[in-house]
């Protein structure tokens, strides 16, 4: 199945639990506008592309989970409830926007009944637009790589981290499709591990040749010669770094992604980032991006022993900031482009991401 699809017969949202791989490959139902908040927080559903179906599905099961006695009363209910999916996380900004973009359906319906029907359509299109994005994205990726080469990949943005077939995952996919054998050293991404549970486990399924390393051995192995390019996906994409970085715009992703891009710049290592134009957020500097801070349990304990004093103070946060000057390429659907990005190539004409 796709990671998060809309479940007809249930009539609620199910997912890939990705909380309990790789021992366990299983569905979860969110049957309520709480699970499916829950399950964004605990990372049962997580990566940028995926977080915007579960956006979209979000306004979808609160459109069928609230009723009222006025269409008034019920699209005000509606839009509570997609608030409360909207701030599940704060940094991916596909999360936000395509709650956003379906909750306009509820202007143009005039029943409940249309509303219902009209947010389930747009959430389920959008899931389909993701898919056929991650598939150009892969397309256009995978002419920067050569027959042979090995690609360095930090967290999981593969399929479990979109709709399906993934962003910097689908580069190496599409790869292979054209016929280049392209092998891949994975990051185990701490605290989480989501690197060495996730992305080695949706790799090998591809029968894709895979190493993993701990995360502190990325820049040995780019010292050694064995990696001929870094591919990673992104939460957000500022084009305005602010303050701090400048003009050429940042790359927000996993922790850990930053301190890869200073290691491949020292060795002449082309540093990529894939994701599509929806994860671009063209009005925000980097000063006005939220990155989320995670539960001190992460660090302090291990799959539940203790790996810390319980009262050293901890800071987790989940995602850290890569100015675009250490990027030499960013993939999206629209092709490939060269820092610093300009607006109107990046993103069409008018400016703004794909709906």
């Amino acid at each position: 199945m796709r990671t998060i699809v809309w479940d007809d017969d249930r009539d609620c949202v199910a997912m890939v639990d990705q909380t309990l791989l790789p021992a366990e490959y299983t569905t979860y139902h969110a049957e309520t506008v709480a699970d499916l908040v829950e399950s964004i927080e605990v990372l049962r559903v997580r990566g940028a592309p995926a977080l915007g179906a579960a956006g979209a599905y979000g306004v979808a099961l609160a459109a069928r989970r609230n009723d009222a006695a006025s269409y008034d009363e019920f699209a005000t209910a509606v839009r509570d409830d997609a608030e409360r999916v909207a701030e599940a996380r704060p940094t991916a900004v596909n999360l936000a926007r395509e709650v956003e973009v379906v909750l306009d359906e509820l202007d143009e319906a005039e029943t409940i009944a249309a509303a219902r029907d009209a947010t389930l359509e747009r959430a389920k299109a959008i899931a389909d637009e993701d898919v056929a994005r991650n598939r150009a994205i892969g397309e256009h990726g995978a002419t920067l790589l050569e027959d042979g080469q090995t690609v360095m990949t930090h967290c999981n943005a593969g399929a479990l981290a979109t709709v399906d077939w993934g962003t910097a995952l689908g580069v190496v996919y599409s790869a292979h499709e054209a016929g280049s054998s392209v092998d891949v050293i994975a990051n185990e991404t701490r605290p989480l591990n989501q690197g060495s549970r996730i992305t080695t486990t949706e790799l090998l399924e591809h029968d894709v040749e895979t190493t993993l390393i701990p995360d502190n051995a990325s820049g040995l192995c780019m010292q050694e010669g064995r990696v001929d390019a870094v591919v990673v996906g992104a939460d957000r994409i500022v084009l305005d770094g602010g303050e701090a970085f400048g003009e050429q715009g940042v790359v927000f992703n996993k922790i850990g992604t930053y301190k890869h891009a200073v290691v491949a710049d020292r060795h002449d290592v082309p540093f990529v980032v894939a994701a599509p134009t929806s994860t671009i957020d063209p009005d925000s500097t980097a000063d006005e991006v939220e990155i989320e801070r995670r539960d001190p349990a992460e660090l302090r304990e291990i799959y539940g022993s203790q790996n810390a004093p319980t009262d050293v103070d901890v800071y987790n946060p989940a995602f850290d900031a890569t100015p675009m000057e250490l990027v030499d390429y960013v993939v999206t659907e629209r092709g490939v482009f060269e820092p610093p990005l300009d607006r109107a190539a990046v993103l069409g004409d008018e400016g703004q991401p794909t709906p």
